[in-house]
């Protein structure tokens, strides 16, 4: 797993990266309660906004091998792109989990109010795997790596807002919140929703069924366009 170990070891090679990769998830476990909203601390509802932030930061790395040419070198090279995109993915996917654990258990430690860590440690999980999915597939629209980061940050706010994560579902009109229900973040702000108020165990593996179809659906997406 050589290409596992290198992109793994090079996304914490740039400082700047290092500190977006380690120290966010640290503030977001001293965030305070909100009341009545969100349920969680606004730290654990503003990190969902946070692993899309980290998912394209990661993806754009493949975007920038597809420029430098190091893509089309693949074609010559004993390695697949089925290899190189995998291990790409499996290394962003074990960083962002290592950022899922600090964040649940850190607040464990700390004292937040977290009802079920282990629980929302699996929810974050899955959602990690939809965000990630969803900027692989995001980078193979754009030959620009800024204009795909910044169009990216435009499509960020958006699902946000609407999604429930900056404003409350329940404040929308009812169109609006029929339309809420297409993106991710609607099913981690419901996933949380859960965490804190819900009984049957049914709805959880629900949300997180979503999540996991959203992952396959543009994971498919991403990898079969192959970024030349």
């Amino acid at each position: 797993m050589t290409v596992f170990r290198f992109v793994f070891l090079r996304s914490f090679r740039n400082t700047t990266n290092l500190i977006f990769l380690t120290l966010f998830p640290l503030v977001c476990i001293f965030m305070p309660q909100g009341d009545p909203w969100p349920v969680l601390p606004y730290g654990y509802q503003l990190f969902g906004v946070f692993l899309l932030f980290v998912s394209i930061r990661l993806a754009s790395y493949i975007q920038v091998d597809r420029m430098s040419g190091v893509v089309k070198r693949l074609s010559i090279a004993p390695l697949s792109h089925a290899s190189y995109l995998s291990q790409h993915l499996l290394a962003y996917l074990l960083i962002i989990m290592l950022q899922c654990v600090i964040l649940v258990y850190g607040g464990v430690l700390y004292g937040q109010p977290l009802i079920q860590p282990f629980l929302l440690l699996i929810l974050y999980i899955s959602y990690s795997l939809a965000a990630l999915a969803i900027a692989l597939a995001w980078i193979t629209l754009f030959r620009n790596k800024e204009l795909a980061f910044f169009g990216f940050m435009s499509f960020v706010f958006l699902v946000s807002v609407l999604g429930g994560i900056i404003v409350p579902v329940s404040m929308f009109p009812e169109w609006l919140a029929r339309i809420a229900v297409l993106f991710p973040t609607y099913w981690l702000a419901e996933g949380q929703l859960w965490i804190v108020y819900g009984n049957e165990l049914g709805d959880f593996l629900f949300v997180n069924v979503v999540l996991w179809l959203y992952a396959l659906v543009f994971m498919i997406i991403g990898s079969t366009r192959k970024l030349r």
